[in-house]
């Protein structure tokens, strides 16, 4: 089933009704020209099962404890934004599957030669993604990524992912535009920001569901980061984002790189991009749900390869 986001962009209370979250929007209840019936039907209900990330993006939001318990009981990812409307926390449920201490140790007694191995798999894939991207943008050489993607090593020791990156960043968005990619450079790097910041929610969330600890990382180490695993997988579903830019500036072509509703209606759609992984069409929301399944199954010594979506 494919779990719905839900974002907040204005004040809202946020609290729990037979265990259903119940939105009121107090400036429509304090508004005296509307009439109580009209009051009372912008009340809506929904089902806290059928939530998969919520993103809270208003400083006048009240939410109560008691829904923050039922959404984390649910492994719902909670994403709240600072006063610029990037995503700044996540807050995820820590007991999210019944065998997660057996998964947290498979996990923690992993061999470095496993670990590299599974860093190779996560690089190819994301540079044949990066390849496949430029060669549906028309860009560039993507023969260049394919023939890089076959040469990563356990462990990309010759730092083949820096490399595709370098060449990738340079022509995705064309020639013409010399894009560098910086968390604190020009457009469009804020809508990449943003795009990542739903990905990694995505990536967190989906660990937790399948019994791993987002915080140990196979490659990612940083001890100042907490989700060096989810910054792992998250790598081959990068260009999928960086599809979704790409329409974007298309269709906004005169835009500055403010997120503007519209393009965070765009990227708030992330979840429900259609990838392709195991031979099968899938949501990407669901996608990680599979790679994520795959990863524990390695960790455990039951399957060698993790499993990652390409393009279509």
């Amino acid at each position: 089933m494919i779990k719905r986001t839900l974002y907040f962009g204005n004040p809202a209370y946020l609290s729990l009704s037979y265990k259903q979250l119940l939105v009121r929007l107090p400036e429509v209840e304090t508004n005296k020209t509307l009439h109580d019936k009209f009051k009372k039907e912008a009340e809506s209900q929904i089902p806290i099962e059928d939530i998969g990330l919520i993103i809270l993006d208003n400083s006048r939001i009240t939410i109560t404890q008691s829904v923050i318990a039922e959404l984390l009981d649910n492994n719902v990812a909670l994403i709240t934004c600072d006063n610029s409307h990037h995503p700044t926390g996540l807050m995820l449920n820590l007991d999210g599957n019944s065998l997660q201490a057996k998964r947290f140790m498979h996990q923690i007694e992993s061999s470095a030669p496993l670990k590299k191995q599974l860093w190779q798999q996560t690089i190819k894939q994301k540079i044949n993604n990066q390849g496949i991207l430029l060669e549906k943008q028309k860009h560039g050489n993507p023969q260049m990524l394919y023939n890089m993607a076959k040469q990563v090593r356990s462990g990309d020791p010759e730092n083949h992912e820096g490399r595709a990156a370098a060449y990738y960043w340079q022509n995705i968005f064309g020639e013409e535009k010399k894009f560098q990619r910086d968390r604190e450079g020009k457009h469009p790097n804020s809508w990449l920001n943003y795009g990542y910041a739903i990905l990694r929610a995505g990536a967190a969330r989906s660990l937790v569901g399948s019994g791993l600890l987002p915080t140990l990382g196979i490659h990612h180490r940083n001890q100042y980061n907490s989700y060096c695993l989810a910054d792992d997988i998250m790598e081959p579903y990068r260009p999928f984002v960086d599809e979704l830019v790409c329409k974007l500036l298309r269709i906004f072509p005169e835009s500055t790189g403010e997120i503007t509703p519209e393009i965070k209606h765009a990227l708030l759609g992330i979840p429900v991009i259609d990838v392709e992984i195991g031979g099968k069409k899938s949501p990407l929301m669901l996608a990680f749900q599979t790679t994520t399944a795959s990863l524990s199954k390695c960790f455990e010594g039951k399957e060698s390869k993790i499993l990652y979506p390409q393009m279509l």
